[in-house]
């Protein structure tokens, strides 16, 4: 089973920024597209960006972080990553990443079931 590793969550107050790094197991390039999702306390889980590591390197973000939010990905290293600036008590949240092999390229998220890998979360917390 691969598990993928995230890293970089942490404790900021409002305005603030912190970088998720999320680790890919190799080899990298039976990767596609690695994704990161969040989830709130008593909310569900949702998608938040995605990026696909072919030609074109289409990306994806929720509405609620455009312009905030920077996905990117380091394939000499196998990593992942998300910049997040400009945060808000709003983000708080367990982040998590995903990889697939075979997701769907477009222009909407892609949802949960279209990933293979997850990681086991990273907690982000927003003070005001």
């Amino acid at each position: 089973q691969v598990q993928l590793t995230e890293s970089g969550g942490g404790s900021v107050q409002t305005g603030g920024s912190l970088r998720l790094s999320c680790v890919v197991p190799g080899p990298y390039y039976d990767i596609n597209c690695v994704g990161w999702f969040r989830q709130a306390p008593g909310k569900e889980r949702e998608a938040v960006a995605a990026i696909w590591t072919g030609f074109g390197g289409n990306i994806v973000y929720t509405d609620a972080v455009k312009g905030r939010f920077t996905i990117s990905h380091d394939m000499s290293k196998n990593t992942a990553y998300l910049q997040m600036n400009s945060l808000s008590p709003e983000d708080t949240a367990m982040y998590y990443c995903a990889a697939g092999r075979a997701v769907r390229v477009g222009s909407s998220l892609p949802k949960e079931s279209e990933y293979d890998y997850w990681g086991q979360g990273t907690q982000v917390t927003v003070s005001s």
